[in-house]
């Protein structure tokens, strides 16, 4: 019977977390996905490589910041409520700009004030659910499949219920989404803070002792080829639903979920895969999939679009989530918001930083008469995932399936 009645509590558990997994993506996918088509509709199409930098930019600045906050001053449940509420506004005063013409630095510059909000809010999410499991290995994949299942039901809803894939509508539907996600909070327990201090060094402040991981040769290996991962990934959000459009899609935003069906499919089998798998295949699969992912994108055939569109949460689970699980298991527990955030650094801050920005020069290489030539981008960045997968192969040690390593 108390068996049966601690199964039941932590199904239950894992429910609350994972509507908040859910609720987060859902909003984030709401606009995100859609934000370049807004930006081209409303005659900003010039800024969509800076707007999408915004998160890169922030990324480099909260997350870390917050991370620390989270570790050793206020709990991390508290947190996520409060930049979700801070998040919904500043998105809010952003799609209210451009839908009033707002002129473009001044548009980015609300975006800007939501990234900063938004860009530590994954990596507290995951360290509030990865402090409630008892085996991240197994349990994390079924609870991050529901913020797959969320962006999956934003694209969904943006195309097919708003019919918002160029309009603002798609922003407040966002907005609205974070106050609820803010609400979700409340059903949580507050997460117990594993290291307080009395006097705060400036390294406690800024979250820099996360930066000692580098010393550990696996750690760097993973931070540092999540960052180069990123850079090429960057471009899928932004230009596969303008590549979708050119050709005749009509609901960008519901065809870019396909990508969330894959991610599903990892998301349920990690437990089995990590308990089979060594950790360098897992991650090689990871990057192997982004690569024939933009091969087939480079195509510039439909049918060949949307099987890479598909493609892509094999790449994205395999590699980034297999990242945070690694982290999870490997790092001292006193670091683990902190190593969380360092990781959505690299990926957030240093990879979409320099993919944003490199991937908006590359398009205009490619751009003529107003026309992309959608196959050298692709392949183009494609031999830049070769370079990254080569890279990884050389320098990361293979470890056997389900062995952790030293907390040194």
């Amino acid at each position: 019977m108390v068996l049966k009645v601690e199964i039941s509590r932590r199904k239950f558990e894992h429910t609350e977390l994972g509507v908040l997994f859910f609720l987060n993506a859902a909003a984030i996918g709401m606009w995100n996905v859609p934000l370049a088509n807004v930006l081209r509709a409303n005659g900003y199409e010039e800024i969509v490589p800076y707007a999408y930098a915004c998160s890169g930019i922030s990324a480099f600045i909260s997350p870390m910041i917050i991370g620390a906050l989270a570790d050793q001053r206020i709990s991390p449940t508290r947190l996520v409520r409060w930049l979700a509420v801070t998040t919904g506004g500043f998105l809010a005063l952003s799609f209210y700009g451009i839908g009033a013409q707002w002129s473009a630095g001044w548009v980015l510059g609300a975006l800007q004030l939501q990234s900063l909000c938004v860009a530590p809010v994954f990596g507290l999410t995951t360290a509030i659910v990865m402090g409630r499991l008892k085996d991240p290995a197994r349990e994390f994949g079924p609870i991050r499949a529901w913020a797959t299942l969320g962006w999956m039901a934003a694209g969904v809803f943006v195309s097919w219920v708003l019919r918002a894939d160029t309009t603002v509508a798609s922003g407040y539907a966002a907005a609205a989404t974070w106050v609820l996600s803010a609400c979700s909070t409340f059903l949580l327990p507050e997460v117990p803070l594993v290291e307080v201090k009395a006097r705060r060094t400036w390294s406690d402040i800024f979250g820099l002792e996360a930066l000692s991981l580098f010393a550990t040769r696996e750690h760097r290996v993973v931070f540092l080829t999540a960052g180069l991962f990123a850079i090429p990934m960057a471009a899928f959000y932004p230009y596969t639903p303008m590549q979708l459009k050119d050709l005749g899609v009509t609901h960008a935003a519901a065809a870019m979920s396909l990508g969330q069906v894959s991610e599903l499919v990892a998301m349920f089998a990690m437990g089995r895969i990590l308990a089979r798998v060594p950790l360098k295949g897992i991650f090689l699969a990871g990057i192997g999939f982004g690569i024939l992912r933009y091969i087939l994108c480079g195509l510039n055939d439909k049918n060949w679009l949307l099987v890479g569109v598909g493609l892509h949460g094999f790449a994205f689970a395999f590699y980034f989530i297999t990242a945070q699980i690694y982290l999870e298991e490997r790092v001292p527990s006193r670091l683990r918001a902190r190593a969380q955030a360092l990781l959505s650094v690299m990926i957030g801050g240093f990879g979409s930083l320099f993919g944003y920005l490199g991937n908006g020069w590359w398009k205009k290489v490619n751009t003529f008469g107003g026309q992309t030539n959608w196959s050298c981008f692709w392949l183009g960045l494609a031999v830049l995932m070769v370079g990254v997968l080569v890279f990884f192969a050389m320098n990361y040690r293979n470890e056997k399936p389900g062995r952790a390593v030293a907390n040194g």
